[in-house]
């Protein structure tokens, strides 16, 4: 995923310097090259041995140590690197970074740096309202660097407020928006739906179906680290939402419809992956709830169709694909409803194959246009959206 990719991980002393042994594991699992930068007092928190055995590098903290080959480290560093996350970085630091103080390894390197540079402030929480800090953290963005807001918590020194460091997931999600992908969709609005709708029988019991909404959230995720403004339309799922996209929930088909009608017109790409529930109980009561031979008997009417919007109403330029779930006749099927629903393309699956459908990390997806289809064998969520993406800009 990040083959190819050189980050340097700056830790300062905090005791929060831990965290970063688990982000680096992460990074290194998807082959990325990093290198980690300490400052003297962060070795007091955290041993370098640590990040030396976790990422295969050597761990930099003396500008002037002398075991490496010559050159001139903190620039030949900063002129290979493709982003820097300072984390967790202190007040010291900070103030050091804002004012162009270069005094050790780790603010030489930051200085020397022409890429991108992420911030992710961790101290006590009077230290962080200290104004001069806040001060700091303006200039920072002030100079084009990124700061990730600390969160809310309770504190090592016993304090409850902000200033606690973010998890190693969401330092990871920053550094994966910034190089993971081509920003090819930098400046396009893309729409998404993911997930199941519910129509309610009564107060207890609804009509829905198994979407658990990976595949969404996953194409979401996937055009918002390719630049795209992504807005989620996502029904009740147990997923966290994707850092950095507008996400709006729904509940039943109605709603979600209305929230796609509001914003359509403005996207310049639509993917439709929601599994919406295709029928609601007609004006239902528990009186008119009958039985029929022990089962429950319910009047039904069909919910409103999406797609079938969408792609009678798409205004010129606009790409839209919509998602098919077969279990016999998948192509035939699929193609029919390309041609019905006026849409460029359908990402179509068969339920009855192993690692496809509901719930799994993987899907089996057939990308069918007008002018043929393209079988891609069983792979990630993740890996399917970056290929359903890459086909629908081929349109």
């Amino acid at each position: 995923m990040l083959r190819g990719k050189n980050i340097v991980l700056a830790v300062t002393g905090s005791i929060a310097a831990y965290k970063i042994a688990y982000l680096a594991s992460m990074l290194k699992k998807m082959e990325a090259d990093v290198t980690v930068l300490m400052t003297e007092n962060a070795v007091n928190f955290i041993n370098p041995i640590t990040f030396e055995t976790l990422t295969g590098n050597k761990c930099l903290i003396d500008t002037f140590d002398r075991n490496f080959e010559y050159s001139v480290e903190h620039v030949s560093l900063a002129k290979r690197t493709d982003v820097v996350l300072v984390a967790p970085a202190t007040a010291n630091v900070i103030g050091k970074l804002a004012n162009g103080i270069a005094d050790d390894m780790l603010t030489t390197t930051v200085m020397a740096c022409e890429c991108k540079k992420i911030i992710a402030p961790a101290m006590n929480t009077h230290m962080y309202h200290n104004p001069v800090v806040q001060d700091n953290i303006k200039k920072l963005q002030h100079y084009g660097m990124e700061v990730i807001m600390p969160d809310t918590g309770y504190l090592a020194c016993g304090d409850v407020g902000e200033g606690k460091m973010p998890s190693e997931q969401t330092l990871l999600e920053y550094i994966l928006k910034e190089i993971r992908c081509k920003k090819d969709l930098l400046g396009k609005k893309v729409l998404v739906t993911a997930g199941p709708t519910q129509e309610k029988i009564d107060p207890v019991r609804y009509i829905t179906n198994h979407s658990t909404g990976k595949m969404g959230y996953a194409i979401a995720r996937h055009c918002m680290q390719r630049g795209a403004e992504v807005t989620l339309i996502t029904g009740k799922t147990q997923l966290e939402p994707p850092l950095f996209v507008h996400t709006v929930e729904v509940e039943s088909a109605g709603d979600m419809f209305r929230a796609v009608r509001e914003c359509y017109e403005e996207q310049d790409i639509i993917i439709k992956s929601a599994a919406v529930a295709d029928y609601r109980p007609v004006n239902v009561s528990e009186e008119k709830v009958k039985k029929k031979d022990g089962e429950l008997s319910i009047p039904l009417e069909r919910t409103e169709d999406i797609l079938q919007f969408l792609g009678e109403n798409r205004r010129p330029g606009q790409l839209l694909c919509g998602f098919s779930m077969e279990t016999e006749n998948m192509v035939e099927n699929s193609r029919a409803k390309l041609e019905k629903k006026h849409v460029d393309m359908i990402a179509a699956n068969n339920l009855k194959q192993e690692g496809a459908g509901f719930g799994t990390d993987t899907n089996i997806v057939t990308l069918i246009t007008k002018d043929g289809c393209e079988e891609l064998p069983v792979m990630s969520k993740e890996d399917v959206a970056e290929h359903l993406v890459d086909a629908l800009l081929k349109l």
